[in-house]
């Protein structure tokens, strides 16, 4: 533990509450995590002022799309630093951000991370930085460069947060998305790992009020509770850019990708966020018994008596990631996804609007997106 240090005659940066050779130590202590994720592009090493990566490559392109995300993993960080767990909240954030990258097509071609804390403890930095290089690696893609900021005075010493951006590239004509989206496609779900990284500020509240411990061992979960809270998203961008290597190769007719978009189901839910990739003029038919709840969400529903409506428009409830396919590939998609150990099912399928009756709740319009329906319909299965 570090000690407070002692008043100079002037103050000085250490004085004020930066420690300068505390984030030194924290660099060295992560250099081997990072370095780990360097591909034959990176150009440079750690320590740099900017992280490069050479695009020689994209010459080859007939029109190269640059594809760009930032995101967070909001308040699940409270539950790192409650149980002092940092090694996993790196892969949520490698999770976050590049998934939502390759939803369009696009391979990745860089990330960078950000953490701000009220003090630097150097071995805190390296667990979350060994998280995030240990999950890019699984996604193939370099950590090529981030900031470790100390803000004390506004933030508490064991307060830390974290976010990360990443860039990615499409072929013009083979991004994904609503526009190639058509009535007769299938739905494809690919399973959550758990709660992944959205919704914690209801799951907080609701284990606030049940009054429950972090360190309370859950028998219907088979482990401590913050063991369970802090399970790591799941990465689907390598298996979903496999996917689309594999059914829709290089050289396939761009206008006839079998392929037609991904919706990753971060904040919103499912039905708000494949809402977003489906067109004007068609609906998302869902059947809510395609599944079973795993039992976490059921756990947060029952302990803080949360409505059904409520807990669907906020947390995944075991659905990660949707593909949206042709139906002659659907076999292929359940196929890879078993062999890379994703659990995988048919949801649904997507139909015209007109004439559609509609046996659900109706999302439409969400994240400011003018597209397509989603309608949800029947019973949830639990454990």
């Amino acid at each position: 533990m570090s000690t407070a240090p002692t008043q100079p005659s002037g103050i000085t940066y250490a004085f004020a509450g930066v420690d300068t050779a505390a984030g030194d130590r924290a660099v060295e202590l992560m250099k081997a995590s990072v370095a780990a994720t360097m591909t034959p592009a990176v150009v440079g090493g750690v320590g740099g002022f900017a992280g490069m990566v050479d695009v020689s490559e994209l010459r080859s392109y007939r029109r190269p799309l640059l594809a760009t995300s930032t995101d967070g993993v909001g308040t699940k960080v409270a539950i790192a630093q409650a149980v002092d767990v940092h090694d996993t909240i790196g892969q949520d954030l490698v999770g976050m951000v590049v998934d939502d990258i390759a939803v369009t097509g696009a391979r990745p071609l860089l990330m960078t991370d950000y953490i701000a804390c009220g003090h630097v403890v150097p071995e805190r930095v390296a667990d979350i930085v060994r998280g995030v290089a240990q999950a890019c690696a699984q996604v193939r893609t370099p950590l090529l460069g981030g900031e470790t900021a100390e803000h004390p005075g506004l933030m508490a010493p064991d307060e830390y947060d974290v976010a990360g951006a990443a860039t990615g590239v499409v072929e013009a004509d083979r991004m994904l998305g609503a526009e190639r989206v058509r009535a007769g496609d299938v739905l494809v779900a690919l399973a959550a790992s758990g709660l992944h990284s959205n919704g914690y500020s209801l799951v907080r509240r609701v284990v606030e009020h049940a009054g429950w411990a972090l360190d309370r061992h859950v028998p219907g979960l088979g482990r401590r509770l913050g063991e369970e809270l802090l399970e790591p998203t799941r990465l689907y961008s390598a298996l979903c850019l496999d996917l689309v290597d594999a059914i829709d190769p290089a050289g396939a007719d761009p206008a006839a990708l079998r392929v037609r978009a991904f919706s990753h189901v971060t904040g919103g839910g499912l039905a708000a966020n494949l809402a977003r990739v489906l067109p004007a003029g068609l609906v998302g038919d869902v059947d809510r018994a395609s599944w079973t709840v795993p039992a976490v969400f059921d756990l947060v529903r029952t302990l803080g008596s949360v409505p059904w409506d409520d807990l669907e428009s906020t947390l995944n409830l075991g659905v990660g990631m949707v593909v949206v396919v042709a139906p002659e590939a659907v076999d292929e998609v359940l196929r890879q996804s078993a062999a890379a150990g994703v659990p995988a099912w048919v949801l649904g399928s997507v139909h015209g609007a007109e004439g559609y009756r509609s046996r659900g709740r109706v999302v439409a319009g969400t994240k400011g997106v003018d597209g397509g329906a989603v309608d949800i319909h029947g019973s949830y299965r639990t454990v």
